[in-house]
């Protein structure tokens, strides 16, 4: 479901009550600006309770901008917006965000443990006391969830870049949110963490029945996961499933400028002629 005039792309017609109540996250004619430009305009997407939605398009194009209107920290300058059906910034803990991840220097000798405390604590690091660690037991959840347990107690500079990220998401897992929102987690990551905390991440949502919106520059690892694909690129947000959005028709429409899209024989998918550096959709950064 999704705004503009896109042709093969619901239109986001009008809802019933019931219609909108299995709604995680809805936004009707929504614009949004930065420093007084508009980033994008006429956004209509709807998202449906316990689907995996992928936030795809280049660098600036507005992917992260729609993760803080959906968190409260930006307010659109024109539309409506409903999370869980309440404005957004007045869900407490019903929210899990994973922020963009700066690696940690390998000198940093905070505890991967306590890293996933502060998704309770917020504030508090180091070695908790007995009789103040109420929550121990939530964390050792949250960190066996995410397949953790095994380097949790390391200092998180020791840990690789999958390791890391999956502490992470522990952190955002600990309050059991019913959406979680991903900001680019498969950034610097190698093909094989990105395929598996890919993986981790439709795994926990399908057995919590959580909402996920992931934002990435690489559709391909998500691909045997994903319900749903957010595109935004040109001021323009187009929403629906992959087969839909992520088309020669769709997608030359939304750049205005011809734009192919190739399926190569391991079924991975190629943009080509994107009007920015790198033409693939596939290669932000170089992988090490």
């Amino acid at each position: 479901m999704a705004g503009g005039r896109t042709a093969g792309i619901d239109q986001g017609a009008a809802r019933s009550d019931r219609e909108v109540a299995l709604l995680a996250v809805e936004l009707v004619d929504v614009a949004v600006a930065r420093d007084g430009r508009t980033v994008w305009s006429d956004a209509t997407v709807g998202i449906e309770r316990g689907e995996f939605v992928a936030v795809l398009g280049p660098n600036a194009a507005g992917k992260s901008t729609l993760i803080d209107l959906l968190l409260g920290l930006l307010r659109p300058s024109a539309g409506t917006v409903s999370v869980l059906g309440a404005p957004p910034g007045s869900h407490g803990n019903k929210i899990g965000y994973v922020p963009q991840r700066h690696a940690f220097d390998e000198t940093t000798r905070i505890r991967g443990v306590d890293i996933v405390r502060l998704g309770l604590d917020g504030t508090r690091f180091g070695l908790p006391l007995p009789w103040r660690d109420r929550h121990g037991a939530k964390v050792q959840e949250a960190i066996e969830l995410v397949d953790a347990a095994e380097y949790a107690r390391r200092p998180i500079g020791e840990c690789s870049g999958g390791e890391q990220q999956r502490l992470l998401i522990a952190r955002a897992l600990i309050g059991s949110p019913e959406l979680l929102l991903l900001d680019e987690p498969l950034d610097s990551l190698d093909l094989p963490n990105q395929s598996s905390v890919s993986a981790l991440v439709d795994r926990i949502r399908r057995e919590r029945e959580m909402t996920v919106l992931l934002v990435a520059h690489d559709v391909n690892p998500l691909l045997p996961y994903v319900d749903r694909v957010i595109y935004v690129a040109g001021g323009r947000v187009l929403a629906g499933p992959p087969e839909q959005v992520i088309t020669n028709e769709t997608l030359t429409a939304l750049y205005q400028t011809p734009i192919e899209v190739l399926r190569t024989s391991d079924g991975r998918l190629v943009v080509v002629g994107l009007p920015e550096a790198p033409a693939h959709h596939t290669d932000r950064h170089a992988h090490p």
